[in-house]
């Protein structure tokens, strides 16, 4: 069934849409002040010395158990802080005004493990044009462990989801870096990449010396000078993704899964019912966009209606361009919704519960 499915294709907007004007006040009151440009890029080099920071501190600390731990742990959340500002406005060209300059920007992520190439085919390719789309939105849809759309699958398993991710989701960047890559680079079934794509033969090389090097830095090279059992190194290593992803996933399940989550689907011949603006706003929601903090940890995704509208634009930015799409939201009777973030992941738990049950066609009236 996939493999023959034709891309979606939305409505054209009328000539008085509110996107147009929308997008040009943007443009005329917020895009012109660069000081929000350079106070991103100053976040972007600034969070990645302070990794290396972090990580020279296990170099020279961490021959003290309690310090080894402390400093993987900080180096865990930098990393996470890292990919979702910095690579994350890096991958849509939104760091540096030079596109030449975003692009090396994001090679620093082959330090990390992950892989350049792979990351901008599934966010940009995929994700950022068919949101919350079933068989295109490869960033909602990991694997059958989990079950989003309602279209998806449903095994027995599913019923226990809401309990059972809790333990998962903190496995996330492992996962990614581990498994999902290999996946999207070697697996047959489901291969949403594939479909759309070809992996060039650079990337295969890539894809293992990215994994080889991180490991080497960040658990042999430890091991080697520190007085300390490679287990406990390894163990430490493990706490660093597990706190990591912690932190990170709360970005990742707050913006576009949730209990009042919609998922339109195209018509057979792949024509949408909304305007590519207008569908952006159905499937996206912000979480706690008043707060100083969650906008310096999450960058774009605290203001993720804004980031979705504008993508090639610095997060920096958003805070100053969600009121006017509230203006808008108002104005137009729009959707948009705020979620403070502990509101949000109670919503997103509470969607894996209700996905995992079997729809009841006395609600539903489907027979």
């Amino acid at each position: 069934m996939m493999q023959n499915l034709k891309r979606p294709k939305y409505q054209k907007p009328e000539p008085e849409d509110f996107f147009k004007k929308m997008y040009r006040e943007v443009h005329d009151t917020v895009l012109t002040n660069d000081k929000y440009y350079r106070q991103n890029v100053i976040k972007s080099v600034g969070l990645l010395l302070l990794y290396f920071g972090f990580y020279s501190c296990i170099l020279f600390f961490g021959n003290n158990t309690n310090l080894l731990f402390l400093f993987y742990i900080l180096t865990g959340f930098t990393m996470i802080v890292l990919f979702i500002n910095a690579f994350h406005d890096a991958v849509h060209g939104a760091v540096f005004k030079s596109k030449k300059y975003n692009v090396w920007f994001t090679h620093i992520l082959e330090v990390f493990g992950s892989n350049t190439w792979l990351w901008s085919k599934r966010h940009i390719g995929l994700h950022h044009p068919y949101p919350s789309i079933q068989y295109w939105d490869i960033d909602i849809k990991q694997s059958d462990v989990v079950r989003i759309f309602p279209q998806s699958p449903l095994f027995n398993y599913h019923k226990y989801q809401h309990l059972y991710m809790w333990f998962l989701y903190p496995l996330y960047s492992l996962n990614w870096l581990y498994i999902r890559d290999f996946k999207d680079f070697f697996g047959s079934k489901d291969n949403y990449v594939k479909r759309v794509t070809t992996i060039p033969h650079i990337e295969y090389f890539k894809l293992f010396a990215a994994k080889i090097f991180n490991i080497l830095y960040l658990i042999v090279l430890p091991s080697i000078v520190l007085q300390q059992p490679w287990y406990i190194v390894l163990t430490a290593w493990i706490c660093m993704h597990v706190c990591g992803s912690m932190l990170g996933v709360i970005a990742l399940i707050s913006t576009h899964a949730d209990e009042d989550a919609e998922f339109p689907m195209p018509d057979d011949n792949g024509r949408m019912t909304v305007t590519w603006a207008m569908h952006q706003l159905q499937v996206t929601k912000d979480f706690s966009a008043d707060s100083t903090l969650a906008n310096f940890l999450y960058g774009g995704f605290t203001h993720h209606v804004a980031h979705h509208l504008f993508p090639d634009v610095a997060h920096t930015y958003y805070p100053h361009i969600t009121p006017i799409i509230k203006k808008y939201a108002n104005e137009y009777g729009l959707p948009y919704t705020c979620y403070p973030f502990y509101k949000a992941v109670r919503s997103h738990f509470r969607l894996l519960k209700n996905s995992g049950k079997p729809e009841n066609i006395l609600f539903t009236g489907e027979i």
